[in-house]
C-alpha cells in the first residue's frame, strides 16, 4: 500500500501531539494554601469600562486578609468603574494618557505596579474570582525559589454552546504547549501564562520594567513571560482552579470575537513557529472530525479522535460547571482551527475602544530579533516607580 505523503504529515501531527499530551503524566502540584499568611500582598487590577463585572473581583480580594492594599489603575473608562472601585475601598490611580507605542493593558500595569507599596503584587482581570487563600498560596509559590507566577483558573461557561467552544478553543493551547503545569519548564519562545493572574516581586519588576519591554504586544501576557523568561526570570504556570474563577465572557459569540482574536499568539510567534501550530491543529484536531462527518475516518482518525475525548475528560477540572458542552466540544475542533487560522491572516488590532496600527502589533520574526527589539529601553520618558 502506498503511504501519501498527506499520510505522513498527518502522523507527524499526531506523534507531535502525543507528545505534548504525555507531559500531563508529570506535573507540578496544583497551588495550595500554606500553612502561615502571608501578608503585605499588593493586587493591581488593571480597568477599562468595567463597571458591570469589577464587583465580585473587588469584593473577594478585599475581604482577604492577605492583601495589604487593592490598586484599581482606571486606564480612561468610560462608565462608572473609578466610582465603583473607590466607593467599594480601593485605591484607585486614574491612569495617564496613553503614550504613543504602547498598548493599554501593559501601560496601566506599569502605573499599577509603580503605585502599589507590597513586597509582593498579584495582577488581575477584572472578570477574576479569587477565593480565600490564593494570594497566600502565590506568595509561597513565589518563595519557592519562582520568580513569575502565572494561576490557571476555573473558567465559568454560560450554557452549552459556550462550553463547547471554550472547550475547543481551550484544546488548541494544550495541543500547541501541552497541559499546564510542566514540571520540565518549555523553552521561553514556548512559554504560556495566563495573563488574568500573575504574581512577581514588586522590586524586581521594577529593576527590569517588564512591562515596557513588551509595551506593543496585544498578547502581553505570553510576551511579557517569554521576555523575562529570557532574561533568566524562572516562570511557572500553575494550575490554581481551587482558588480562582474567571467569568470572560458573556456569550458564545463574545467568545467567539474576543478570545478567538489573541489565541492565534500571532505577535509573539515567529511565522514558522506559528504556521506549524496551525498544521497541528488542522491535521490532528480539525481533520479528524471533518473525515468523520463524511464518514470517512482511517484508523490515525479515530485515534486523534479518542485521545481527543480523553483531553475533554481531562479538562473537567478546568471549569466550575462541566457539562455536556464540554464533551461535545471536539465537534467544533474544526471551528477552533478557521478560528485561528483567520485571526492570524487578519488580526484584530482593536481591543476597549482602541486602535492599534499594524506595525506596533507585528509578528515576531524569531527569537534573537525579538529578544534585541525588547530590549531597547522605553522611550516614553517614564521611570521605574514613577
Amino acid at each position: 500500500m502506498r503511504i501519501r505523503p498527506f499520510d505522513l504529515a498527518q502522523a507527524a501531527a499526531a506523534a507531535v501531539v502525543a507528545a505534548r499530551l504525555a507531559r500531563g503524566r508529570r506535573r507540578l502540584p496544583p497551588l495550595a494554601v500554606p500553612d502561615g499568611p502571608a501578608g503585605g500582598v499588593s493586587v493591581v487590577i488593571p480597568a477599562r469600562d468595567e463597571e458591570h463585572r469589577i464587583g465580585p473581583c473587588l469584593r473577594a480580594v478585599l475581604a482577604d486578609p492577605d492583601v495589604a492594599e487593592v490598586v484599581v489603575v482606571d486606564d480612561g473608562s468610560r462608565d462608572g468603574t473609578a466610582r465603583l472601585a473607590a466607593a467599594m475601598g480601593a485605591h484607585v490611580v486614574r491612569g495617564a494618557p496613553l503614550p504613543d507605542g504602547w498598548v493599554g493593558k501593559q501601560w496601566a500595569l506599569r502605573q499599577g505596579v509603580a503605585a502599589a507599596r507590597g513586597g509582593i503584587v498579584v495582577t488581575l482581570d477584572a472578570d477574576t474570582r479569587p477565593r480565600p487563600g490564593l494570594f497566600a498560596a502565590l506568595a509561597a509559590a513565589l518563595g519557592d525559589g519562582r520568580d513569575l507566577v502565572s494561576a490557571g483558573p476555573r473558567f465559568v461557561c454560560d450554557g452549552p454552546v459556550e462550553q463547547a467552544l471554550h472547550g475547543a478553543f481551550l484544546a488548541t493551547l494544550v495541543y500547541r504547549f501541552g497541559p499546564i503545569g510542566p514540571a520540565v519548564p518549555p523553552p521561553p519562545h514556548r512559554t504560556v501564562v495566563n495573563g488574568q493572574c500573575l504574581a512577581f516581586r514588586r522590586d524586581r519588576m521594577l529593576a527590569d520594567d517588564g512591562f515596557a519591554r513588551v509595551r506593543d504586544r496585544l498578547t502581553d501576557d505570553v510576551a511579557l513571560a517569554r521576555c523575562l523568561a529570557a532574561r533568566g526570570w524562572r516562570v511557572a504556570f500553575l494550575d490554581a482552579g481551587g482558588l480562582l474563577e474567571v467569568d470572560m465572557h458573556d456569550s458564545a459569540a463574545e467568545l467567539w470575537r474576543e478570545w478567538g482574536r489573541s489565541l492565534p499568539l500571532r505577535d509573539v510567534t515567529p511565522p514558522v513557529r506559528q504556521a506549524a501550530d496551525l498544521a497541528v491543529l488542522w491535521l490532528a484536531a480539525a481533520l479528524p472530525v471533518l473525515r468523520l462527518a463524511v464518514g470517512r475516518p482511517t484508523r490515525l482518525d479515530a485515534a486523534l479522535l479518542a485521545a481527543r475525548c480523553l483531553l475533554s475528560a481531562a479538562l473537567r477540572g478546568s471549569y466550575a460547571r462541566p457539562g455536556a458542552g464540554l464533551w461535545l466540544s471536539a465537534l467544533l475542533d474544526p471551528a477552533a482551527a478557521v478560528r485561528l487560522t483567520t485571526a492570524t491572516l487578519r488580526p484584530v488590532r482593536t481591543w476597549r475602544g482602541r486602535g492599534y496600527p499594524p506595525a506596533l502589533t507585528r509578528p515576531a520574526r524569531g527569537r534573537a530579533a525579538v529578544a534585541a527589539r525588547r530590549a531597547r529601553p522605553a522611550r516614553t520618558g517614564a521611570r521605574s516607580g514613577t
